[in-house]
């Protein structure tokens, strides 16, 4: 029998397992309410299947322990940053690198050296923390998606991509001189989890030479980017993904990491730089909000577990795995009568909510509402990316402009659920697609100004 029509193994086994719990519709019902219906309130205990995010929840292997057990502590110059920095100097290739203790963090240092006051930073798509550090550096967070990632249904195979036209088009005009950094983000998680093509990371640094504008990567998911590069890009299927990636590195002035996805760790991150200048005022920066540059606010043991991480991920068995893993959900949730964003990614798989819940209207959030019974009904946690996270509210709460899509993404974490858990996802989904106006809409009772989605508490519409 062909070696193809076997399904594809991950490329472990299971070795160390930990307990979920299991608790009652009733008791589903009075854990929500008491958490605001948030489910970033709700207690991990609580979670029968957790998809709320894939950063940092993912299971270590056990090199990664076994280097762990060897991890230096010193202070500065510790044997685990020279690993780590080793690690990742051949991975990118960049000639400074900064650990940080997540990407936020990173973010944070790099915008406040990078941006200046009333400045705009330019993206495919930022994502929540990008956005709200891009703003507390005083500038503007703009995007520019690509047009094909508008047609959820599209099997383009990379809709992840920037609007060269749009970007070409903004630095060449009035704002041009404002651009103080194009970052793009791979894959595009604030846009169904779609790859960036190489051809587009090339035309983008081509575009920013010659507007002389630096050009960073967001590159959380490096190593998936490059997964689906190869798989969907000919001119790139003999190439590696560790090589993908490099290639990738390659064509930018620098990133931010956060190594809590494609690290596969529970903390890290890093910012890889090649200009002397910038990487002083990071590093100063760094040691007084983080730790000494060797460290960054994180332990040996975490540096050795990123390590041997980064080597792991890029990986051709596992990646493949992973992206086979998904892309089942992604044929389960279909047939069960749910739509989702095409075509599937690897780290996430985005309901389309508002196509399954046409009874509510985005001031009643039908992701949020959708997230909200996946818990009531089988006890998963999601994140919702619609309207409540996206909209634009004025003072008392009330949506005055609605996101583009009302979406749920299920983040898959990495090497934690098998397939029987994603059968029992979207039997889930299917039950709940059988009675789609079941489901209530939302109102907010109170809500932060800034990242709204983390500890904004709200209230049923309806019993």
């Amino acid at each position: 029998m062909p070696l193809h029509s076997h399904p594809v193994l991950p490329p472990y086994r299971i070795k160390v397992v930990e307990p979920i719990p299991f608790l009652s519709p009733a008791e589903r019902r009075r854990a929500l309410d008491e958490a605001g219906y948030n489910p970033f309130n709700l207690r991990a205990d609580q979670i029968t299947i957790d998809l709320l995010s894939d950063s940092g929840t993912g299971a270590t292997s056990a090199a990664q322990e076994a280097g762990a057990a060897e991890g230096d502590e010193s202070y500065a110059g510790a044997r685990s940053w020279f690993r780590f920095h080793d690690e990742l100097r051949d991975l990118t290739g960049y000639p400074y690198l900064l650990p940080v203790h997540q990407g936020r963090a990173g973010e944070r240092i790099l915008f406040a050296s990078l941006l200046k006051p009333g400045q705009i930073c330019l993206s495919n798509t930022h994502f929540d923390t990008t956005h709200a550090n891009v703003v507390l550096a005083g500038a503007e967070a703009r995007n520019l998606p690509c047009p094909e990632a508008a047609d959820l249904d599209s099997a383009d195979p990379f809709k992840g991509n920037i609007d060269l036209v749009a970007l070409e088009r903004t630095l060449a005009g009035p704002d041009g001189d404002r651009v103080g950094v194009v970052l793009m983000t791979i894959t595009n998680n604030g846009l169904g989890a779609q790859p960036v093509s190489m051809a587009n990371l090339e035309a983008t640094r081509e575009l920013c030479r010659r507007h002389r504008v630096p050009f960073f990567l967001d590159a959380a998911r490096f190593a998936e980017n490059a997964w689906l590069v190869v798989e969907r890009d000919p001119a790139y299927r003999d190439w590696t993904p560790r090589q993908v990636a490099t290639r990738a590195f390659e064509l930018a002035d620098g990133c931010v990491v956060s190594l809590k996805k494609d690290g596969l760790s529970a903390i890290g991150g890093f910012i890889g730089l090649r200009d002397a200048d910038l990487h002083a005022s990071c590093e100063a920066n760094l040691i007084a909000t983080e730790g000494f540059s060797t460290y960054g606010g994180l332990a040996g043991h975490d540096l050795e577990r990123l390590a041997q991480g980064v080597r792991e991920v890029v990986e051709p068995d596992y990646l493949r795995a992973r992206a086979a893993s998904t892309a089942r959900l992604a044929r389960l949730i279909n047939e069960a009568g749910v739509q989702t964003v095409q075509p599937a990614g690897i780290h996430a798989l985005y309901l389309n909510a508002g196509r399954l819940l046409p009874h509510l209207s985005p001031a009643e959030f039908p992701g949020h509402s959708l997230g909200c019974q996946l818990f009531l009904d089988g006890g998963i946690r999601s994140a919702e990316l619609g309207s409540l996270y996206l909209g634009e509210m004025d003072d008392e709460h009330r949506l005055v402009a609605p996101a583009p899509f009302e979406l749920v993404r299920l983040a898959i974490p990495r090497r934690v659920y098998t397939d029987t858990h994603f059968e029992y996802v979207a039997s889930v989904l299917a039950d709940i697609a059988k009675d789609p106006e079941r489901v209530s809409g939302y109102r907010i009772v109170s809500s932060p100004p800034l990242l709204r989605h983390f500890k904004v508490r709200l209230a049923p519409l309806a019993g």
